[in-house]
């Protein structure tokens, strides 16, 4: 385990250690008895650790059945291999409209996940969502089993079949042939290592506290990223300012914002320990703005 400073709050230690395992380790019986020696208790420790976790009861921004979206859900093969993805648009624009691919946290396609997918076309886009676990057999309801499911996943794989879908929404007449991507964690990561990939077709990419590629890889990206990280995550933010540097050296757009005294997963409205509702809505207002600003035009 890492050493963690002193003046630091029960609750922050209690997040550095389920960042451990949620990033790092994976080992449960670890997470209790750690947190057991924090806490004092097993019931305490388990309380801590409901807390921090994404909760799959959690209440969802959106409505799955809201009368002004249509939702559809689409497998297929991309990539020669088994795809999957959730669908949102809004009902009755008439005008063409960008495409968002979100990409999911290391748990993989979540109802979490779906809800924001719903956000973003309640926003005027089309959102698609892909199951990047489908390949290995789908999201599985065990967030255990999907962290171990993502951590042996095939990322050239899963990297060809974003790119696909990509060109799938960049030809839809109903869209400006515009398509931009926005993921959280792992997904955050993976969206970084996309724009590293696809060059001119991915035409915007936000990263909420993703870590990041090697900063030699800053010249290969031509689209404009969006890149969001939290004050107290410096795990991520140890990888994420070399590379803002790099992009900002190589002559790449790139917008970085750091949100001062939030965790990591800070957006995660599922986990009430981490999520910041201020810090949640300011980034979500500037990404909108971003992702509008360059997937709106044709």
């Amino acid at each position: 385990m890492t050493d963690i400073p002193p003046t630091e709050s029960l609750r922050d230690r209690a997040v550095r250690i389920y960042d451990a395992f949620t990033h790092e380790h994976h080992d449960r019986r670890t997470l209790l008895r750690q947190m057991t020696a924090l806490a004092g208790s097993v019931a305490a420790a388990e309380a801590l650790i409901l807390g921090i976790s994404a909760s799959p009861a959690a209440a969802a921004q959106t409505d799955p059945r809201d009368i002004r979206l249509r939702i559809d859900r689409r497998e297929g093969m991309e990539a020669g291999a088994r795809s999957a993805a959730y669908l949102a648009s809004p009902k009755g624009v008439k005008k063409r409209l960008g495409t968002v691919l979100v990409i999911h946290e290391n748990r993989g396609l979540t109802p979490h996940i779906e809800d924001v997918a719903r956000r973003i076309a309640l926003a005027g886009f089309h959102a698609i969502a892909p199951d990047l676990l489908a390949p290995q057999g789908g999201t599985p309801a065990d967030e255990d089993r999907a962290r171990t499911l993502i951590g042996t996943l095939d990322y050239d794989l899963a990297l060809a079949q974003a790119r696909a879908m990509m060109g799938h929404a960049a030809t839809d007449k109903t869209g400006t042939g515009r398509v931009g991507a926005v993921g959280f964690c792992w997904g955050g990561a993976f969206v970084n290592r996309l724009a590293v990939a696809a060059g001119p077709a991915l035409s915007a990419g936000v990263a909420y506290y993703g870590p990041a590629p090697s900063p030699g890889e800053a010249a290969k990206v031509q689209s404009p990223l969006m890149l969001h990280y939290a004050g107290k995550d410096a795990r991520v933010n140890a990888t994420g300012e070399p590379w803002v540097a790099a992009l900002k050296a190589a002559g790449r757009p790139v917008e970085a914002f750091t949100y001062p005294g939030v965790d990591h997963a800070f957006n995660n409205d599922s986990s009430a320990e981490r999520y910041n509702a201020a810090a949640a809505a300011q980034a979500w207002s500037r990404t909108i703005a971003f992702l509008h600003r360059h997937l709106d035009r044709a």
